[in-house]
C-alpha cells in the first residue's frame, strides 16, 4: 500500500496539464517530465519494448508466460491532467483511517471537503484518502490509473506463478482535450482489445459514453462612443446574451444525469464588437445528438433572421462517439471485467460515461477498449480526491483481468 502511494504521489507531483488551444502534439512540453519518468519506471521493473514515440505516446510489452495461445490485452491511462483546474505545484495530503467527517483542505483559505456535499467521501470512511490542499487539482485523473497500471506490472513480473498471455501497457498525452487517441498507433500496439483505467468509483464498468461535439459562437458586433450610439451601436456581449437565452435552460450539466444530455457553456470572452462563446455538446443517442446541434444552429439562424444580418457564426465539430456500438460484438471483454471484478468481491456498477475516455475514439480505430475505474472522486477541481484502497483493488483488478484471459484461452 505505501508503495502505490509513493508511485502515485510522484506522479500526481509533476504538472501535466494539456492546452486545447494549442495544436502542437502533445499540446504542453511539460507532459514530457511525466513520459520520460515513465519509461525509466517501466524499464526498471522489468517491461520490454519500452518505447516513446515523438508524440508522447508510450507503450511496452509484459510478455507471456504461457506455452498456448492467448488474446493480447491492453490496459491504457493518459498522462495530462485537466486545463479546467491549475496543476502546478501539486501538494498531495494523505488523512489516514479517514472518520467520516470534514476534512480541512486549507487552514489559510478555510477550505473544506465535506460529505455534507460530496457524499461519496462516505465510501471511503476508515481507508486512506489522499486529497489535494485546496489550492489545485489532484491529478488521480489520470494518473491513479498509471499507477494501477504500473503497479499491476511489477506485480505480475514479481510473481510468474500467475499465468498471463502477452500484455500491452499505453500511456497517451492530451486525453482532457480530446486528443488523447489522436496519434495512437492502434495496428502498433497490437491488442486484440484494451480497458481503459480512467474511470470514477470502485466498481465502475463502462462501455457506453456520450457523443460529442464542441462548438463556438462568434459574434459580430459595431462599437461607437456610447453618447452618440442610438441606432449604431451592436453590442456583441447581448447578442451573445440572448443566444445563451436560446438554449433549452434545463439542459444543462447540472440539471441531468443519467442518459440525459446537455448543452455546456465552457468559455466566454467578449466585448462590444466581438464575443465568442464555447460550447460542448453531449448526448448518448445518436439520433438526439444529431437533433441538438440541429437546434444549437438553429438558435443561431434565428438570431441572424431577427437582427437582419449575419452577425452570429457557428463552428461546430464533432469530437467522439458512443463506443457501445463497437463494443456490443464484443461484449465478453465486458464479461472478463466484470467476473474479474466479482471474484475479488467487488460489486461491478455498469453504466454509461457521462463523458468520454481515449477507449471511445479507439474503439472506432479498432481496438474495442471499455472503461474501467481508476477509483477518485471530483475530478477537475480543488475537491478531488482518492483512496489507497482504491488504487490498490483497481491494481488487482488489472491483474486479475490477465489472469482470467489466458485461464479462458486455455
Amino acid at each position: 500500500m505505501q508503495k502505490i502511494i509513493d508511485r502515485f504521489v510522484k506522479y500526481v507531483k509533476v504538472d501535466t496539464q494539456s492546452d486545447p488551444n494549442n495544436p502542437d502534439f502533445p499540446s504542453t512540453e511539460k507532459q514530457w517530465d511525466l513520459a520520460h519518468i515513465l519509461v525509466d519506471e517501466l524499464k526498471e521493473i522489468g517491461m520490454q519494448e519500452v518505447t516513446l514515440d515523438d508524440h508522447c505516446y508510450i507503450m511496452a510489452t509484459l510478455p507471456s508466460n504461457v506455452d498456448f495461445k492467448v488474446p493480447t490485452i491492453g490496459f491504457i491511462a493518459h498522462i495530462d491532467t485537466s486545463p479546467d483546474y491549475s496543476g502546478t505545484n501539486v501538494k498531495p495530503q494523505i488523512h489516514k483511517n479517514y472518520d467520516g467527517g470534514d476534512i480541512l483542505l486549507n487552514k489559510a483559505e478555510n477550505i473544506v471537503l465535506s460529505p455534507s456535499y460530496f457524499e461519496d467521501l462516505l465510501l471511503y470512511k476508515g481507508q486512506t484518502l489522499i486529497t489535494t490542499d485546496g489550492t489545485t487539482l489532484l491529478g488521480a485523473d489520470d494518473k491513479a490509473g498509471i499507477t494501477e497500471i504500473v503497479s499491476a506490472m511489477e506485480y505480475l513480473i514479481n510473481h510468474p506463478e500467475i499465468k498471463h498471455g502477452k500484455i500491452r501497457i499505453g500511456f497517451t498525452p492530451d486525453e482532457e482535450v480530446g486528443k488523447g487517441a489522436h496519434m495512437f498507433d492502434v495496428k502498433k500496439f497490437g491488442a486484440d482489445w484494451a480497458y481503459t483505467m480512467d474511470g470514477s468509483r470502485v466498481g465502475e464498468l463502462e462501455y457506453e459514453n456520450f457523443n460529442a461535439a464542441g462548438a463556438k459562437v462568434i459574434v459580430h458586433g459595431t462599437i461607437v462612443h456610447p453618447g452618440y450610439a442610438k441606432r449604431k451601436m451592436i453590442n456583441a456581449m447581448l447578442i451573445a446574451n440572448d443566444f445563451i437565452a436560446g438554449l433549452p435552460k434545463n439542459e444543462i450539466p447540472q440539471a441531468t444525469e443519467g442518459y440525459e444530455g446537455f448543452y455546456h457553456l465552457t468559455g466566454m470572452q467578449g466585448e462590444v464588437e466581438k464575443t465568442e462563446l464555447e460550447y460542448i455538446i453531449r448526448d448518448h443517442d445518436m439520433k438526439l445528438f444529431e437533433q441538438r446541434k440541429a437546434v444549437f444552429q438553429k438558435v443561431a439562424d434565428d438570431l441572424n433572421k431577427k437582427l437582419g444580418s449575419k452577425l452570429v457564426e457557428v463552428e461546430m465539430k464533432d469530437q467522439y462517439y458512443n463506443m457501445r456500438k463497437k463494443i456490443e460484438p464484443v461484449m465478453y471483454i465486458v464479461d472478463i471485467a466484470e467476473e474479474a471484478m466479482i471474484q475479488l468481491g467487488i460489486k461491478p456498477l455498469i453504466k454509461a460515461i457521462r463523458g468520454g475516455t481515449d477507449g471511445s475514439q479507439l474503439s472506432y480505430k479498432g481496438l474495442p477498449c471499455p472503461n474501467i475505474f481508476a477509483g477518485g472522486h471530483n475530478f477537475h477541481g480543488r475537491y478531488e480526491f482518492v483512496a489507497a484502497e482504491a488504487i490498490q483493488l483497481a491494481t488487482d483488478v488489472v491483474v486479475n483481468i490477465a489472469k482470467l484471459t489466458a485461464e479462458k484461452a486455455k
